[in-house]
């Protein structure tokens, strides 16, 4: 046992020690968008078409008309039916616009969610311009090789008309040159107009604040929580609090910059960790922490690729190999899971059986009083018999691991011999070799001549090997036919239920459109404040 002088997340422990920790809680997908989108749903992302096949692994941008379809059921939908209030506070990422700039089709209001207040996309270094950039700087770069073409060839055109080497009219001169000039300043101002585009704050269906002022962003999200909390006390309520920490650029309030001994990273996680601990003083105070549920998790593990020199950003996934972006390894799907319940849950059990993050919604569901739709497949299974102890062994048998709409890897719970095994297909090809993780990109592909198709596939015991350090042979392991064997069959089955949807994150429903973009104001010029100051 190791004893700590110190906890850097002394509120988040705390929830641990008084209801139930998950160790093997795992997301349905290695980055942002896919996994909300099965955790709100209950089922695979690529069952509601919110993955793609070419590359697009999240929504780009604010005003794209992909996102999560209206055919879709959220657990907040039918909690609301069943007469709870439902908030969103925080990050949404799952589409906001269909046809115009305030249709709002994706919208969380469209999703069961009666009040929603937050970042309708995504926390992101482009924010502040930051060197660690999501779009900025390749378009910067794009943009800036296009102006030296159109200059050079403005340059040419004036200079074989001055010289006489070339006859006829000045127009192509006058064109190119206005080219060469538009893009040199949209070159400076692309960074500009991202943080405009993509970084503001909605209550509902209104701007608020565009761009954002992200000193005061942690207090008014808080607030915000307060007051939900305190106008629906007296009713069944069902809050999801969804933290813009601790994605890059971890902006962090001075009150914690500099406080952690891991840098800016453990400055933001321990600020995370304070706002935790003060919503859960807003459930004591109100005197609800006895009849609330709580939940806290992750839609996936650490980014790997975020590091600039020695400093690490994006977090460490600590025995386990991989992280964000990679559809199978374990450090990218492999994610926190607790539930606190006092009186209802014992407090400091700890359970080790397979679970996913689409089990929140039959759970969720079942405990408001609703039923689990039957008119379509639902990935996810109730927690509720294994959270109480009534139920020794996860409903899970199998898990599938995709990557886009590609299935990566597959795990098995063996019920006869208790032996958890993991099955990989593919895998990203680590850069530089030898390497964890897939540097100098942003992310590790899912398809092209980056990632190595196993055949036979890798196999592992997570049993044993949790670290996926050493794959399993027919030489080194009696069981592996019959391991590859039945994954193979589950696979199979699996597969003939899917249904073929539109891909919303493909390049269609995932291109910047003008006439999407919210914009409080006159587009392009978008701004306003309607905050003001909440200290």
């Amino acid at each position: 046992m190791l004893h700590l002088e110190h906890s850097w997340t002394p509120n988040i422990d705390r929830l641990a020690e008084d209801g139930v920790m998950l160790t093997q809680h795992i997301a349905a997908a290695s980055v942002c968008t896919p996994s909300r989108a099965a955790f709100l749903t209950g089922r695979y992302p690529l069952r509601s078409g919110m993955v793609s096949s070419n590359g697009y692994r999240v929504l780009q941008w604010t005003g794209v008309s992909g996102g999560l379809s209206t055919n879709e059921i959220t657990f907040a939908k039918i909690l609301k039916d069943r007469g709870y209030a439902t908030g969103l506070i925080g990050k949404w990422h799952l589409g906001l616009n269909c046809e115009s700039s305030s249709d709002h089709c994706h919208h969380p209001l469209n999703h069961g969610f009666d009040h929603f207040y937050g970042m309708p996309f995504s926390m992101m270094g482009d924010c502040i311009h930051w060197e660690l950039s999501e779009k900025r700087a390749g378009m910067e770069h794009k943009l800036n090789v296009c102006f030296q073409i159109m200059a050079f060839a403005a340059l040419t055109l004036t200079a074989g008309k001055l010289t006489h080497l070339t006859s006829g009219s000045w127009t192509p001169v006058v064109w190119s040159t206005v080219a060469a000039t538009l893009l040199f300043v949209t070159s400076y101002s692309i960074g500009v107009l991202i943080v405009h585009a993509d970084c503001f704050l909605m209550r509902n269906r209104t701007i608020t604040e565009q761009p954002m002022h992200f000193q005061r962003t942690t207090s008014l999200l808080l607030k915000e929580v307060s007051s939900f909390v305190q106008r629906n006390k007296h009713r069944p309520f069902l809050l999801f609090v969804s933290f813009l920490h601790v994605h890059t650029p971890l902006i962090t309030t001075e009150k914690f910059r500099g406080k952690s001994a891991h840098g800016l990273y453990g400055d933001n996680t321990e600020e995370m960790d304070w706002m935790v601990g003060q919503i859960l003083d807003t459930l004591d105070m109100e005197g609800l922490t006895n009849s609330t549920l709580v939940y806290f998790t992750s839609d996936h593990g650490g980014s790997l690729e975020a590091q600039l020199g020695k400093e690490q950003y994006g977090g460490w996934n600590g025995i386990y190999k991989g992280g964000k972006g990679m559809g199978g390894w374990e450090g990218g799907i492999r994610v926190p899971g607790i539930f606190r319940w006092p009186g209802v849950l014992q407090a400091g059990r700890v359970i080790h059986e397979p679970t996913s993050l689409m089990d929140v919604f039959p759970t969720v569901v079942q405990l408001g009083g609703g039923e689990v739709p039957q008119d379509r497949v639902i990935d996810g299974r109730d927690l509720l018999p294994l959270l109480l102890g009534t139920a020794q062994h996860s409903a899970h048998e199998f898990l599938l691991h995709y990557c886009e709409n590609l299935l990566h890897a597959a795990r098995w719970r063996q019920r006869d011999g208790g032996r958890l095994w993991k099955v990989h297909y593919t895998t990203p090809l680590f850069h530089p070799e030898g390497a964890g993780a897939c540097y100098g990109r942003g992310v590790c592909p899912c398809s092209g001549d980056q990632v190595a198709h196993h055949d036979p596939p890798l196999l592992f015991d997570l049993s044993r090997d949790p670290s996926e350090a050493h794959a399993l042979t027919p030489d080194t392991e009696p069981s592996f036919y019959h391991v590859m064997d039945t994954v193979a069959r589950a696979v199979e089955e699996h597969c003939r239920t899917l249904i073929p949807v539109p891909l919303q994150l493909d390049t269609l429903g995932n291109i910047w459109r003008p006439w999407l973009q919210p914009c409080c104001g006159q587009f392009p010029l978008c701004w306003c404040d309607r905050e003001g100051d909440p200290r």
